[in-house]
């Protein structure tokens, strides 16, 4: 299988495309605000769970070669060291 050369920025604004368009108005919900949703950018399969990492072994099972982006739900970032990490509003908008 031919592996899809992007860069990490381009990883980030397809995953971020993927979500705007297909993914957050499913997992965007109570329940799972703060827990991680991570998308396969080649497929658009994606799972949620607490920390991203059983959702990333699950989804490497069903496609090993995938490139993967986590994504904490309803914040503007995944993980804070010694920050603080804010609530998104819902107009809030990822990519153009």
């Amino acid at each position: 299988m031919q592996a899809i050369l992007l860069s990490s920025e381009d990883v980030a604004k397809r995953a971020y495309r993927l979500y705007e368009r297909q993914i957050r108005q499913t997992v965007e919900i109570d329940e799972n605000i703060g827990k991680m949703v991570i998308i396969d950018i080649k497929t658009g399969d994606y799972e949620v769970d607490e920390t991203g990492l059983q959702a990333a072994r699950n989804l490497q099972a069903k496609h090993p070669y995938a490139r993967l982006f986590g994504i904490r739900i309803g914040y503007n970032v995944a993980a804070s060291l010694g920050g603080v990490m804010e609530r998104v509003g819902s107009d809030f908008r990822y990519c153009d």
